[in-house]
C-alpha cells in the first residue's frame, strides 16, 4: 500500500483522503482530527478565510503548511464569474494555484450547477490553475470537464452535508469503467466509515469529506475511522472481491474427504 499513491497533476499523495475545515466546534478539535485522518491535503473555503487583515488571526493559522497541501475552494459561489474571481483571489494572496471549483445551482439542495462549473473550469485551466471541479455524478459532464482540462473530477455521492452515503453506486461504477485519464474523487454525502469504504471498493481514487468528521460526536475518532475505511476499501478493490453467487459454495473442498 505504501507504493499505491494518489497522483493528481503529477503530484503524489500517500493518503487518498482529503478533509475540510468547516463546522468544527473548536480549532483544537479540527487540528486533532487532521492529524488522526492521515490526510495530506486540506480544502479551505476562500470566503471563510480572512485574507485582508492577517493580523486579526485566520483559520490558516491553524493549518501547518509544512504538513498539508492547501486546496482552496469556491464554496458559496453561485455563478461561474464568482468562482473564477474567488480562485484568482486565492492565488493572488498566495494560498495556491490549485482550486476546487464549486458553483452551486440550488440554494436548498446545494446541488452544483454543472454548466457553470464547466465554464469556470475552462477559464481557470487557461489561466494556469490546477482545477478539481465538484459536480453531479454525471458521466457526460465528467468527460466534458476532463476535456476542459480538469486535473481530477469530483462527483457527489449525495447532497452536501447530508451524510446519506453513496446514493448512486451504479453511476460511480460506470464513471470508473469509462474514465482513466484523471482521478475520480468522491466529494459530498459520505456520512460514516462504511460509506467511505464502499466508495473505495467501487474503485474511486479518493474521497473528500468535511461534515462526516466535523459533525461527529468525536471528530478525532471519526477522522481515524475514515482513514482506516479509505485504506481498507482501496485494498479490497485492489485485491479483487470474490464473485457473488446465488447458491452456497463449500469453503472446504470435498475431494479427499474421509467417508
Amino acid at each position: 500500500m505504501s507504493q499505491d499513491k494518489l497522483i493528481i497533476a503529477g503530484r503524489e499523495f500517500r493518503s487518498r483522503l482529503i478533509v475540510g475545515t468547516g463546522k468544527y466546534r473548536t480549532t483544537e478539535e479540527m487540528v486533532a482530527a487532521f492529524a488522526r485522518s492521515g490526510a495530506e491535503m486540506i480544502t479551505v473555503a476562500v470566503r471563510r478565510v480572512n485574507l485582508t487583515d492577517r493580523s486579526q488571526g485566520s483559520l490558516l493559522d491553524h493549518i501547518d503548511s509544512r504538513k498539508y497541501a492547501l486546496l482552496p475552494n469556491t464554496a458559496g459561489c453561485y455563478t461561474a464569474d464568482e468562482a473564477v474571481r474567488t480562485a484568482r483571489l486565492a492565488r493572488e494572496v498566495g494560498l495556491s494555484d490549485w482550486v476546487k471549483v464549486e458553483v452551486i445551482g440550488d440554494q436548498r439542495t446545494l446541488f452544483p450547477d454543472n454548466e457553470a462549473t464547466l465554464e469556470a473550469t475552462r477559464v481557470l485551466v487557461k489561466e494556469g490553475f490546477t482545477v478539481l471541479p465538484y459536480f453531479s455524478d454525471d458521466l457526460i459532464m465528467a468527460r466534458k470537464l476532463i476535456d476542459a482540462g480538469a486535473a481530477a473530477v469530483m462527483p457527489l455521492a449525495a447532497p452536501i452535508g447530508s451524510g446519506l452515503g453513496i446514493q448512486n453506486p451504479a453511476n460511480l461504477r460506470i464513471m470508473r469503467e469509462q474514465i482513466d485519464r484523471v482521478p475520480i474523487i468522491v466529494d459530498a454525502g459520505v456520512g460514516t466509515a462504511s460509506d467511505a469504504c464502499i466508495a473505495m471498493e467501487l474503485g474511486i481514487d479518493g474521497i473528500l469529506m468535511n461534515t462526516a468528521i466535523a459533525a461527529a460526536e468525536d471528530p478525532g475518532a471519526m477522522a481515524e475511522a475514515m482513514r482506516l475505511a479509505v485504506d481498507a476499501g482501496r485494498l479490497a478493490h485492489l485485491a479483487g472481491r470474490m464473485p457473488k453467487r446465488l447458491y452456497a459454495s463449500a469453503s472446504s473442498p470435498l475431494e479427499g474427504v474421509v467417508r
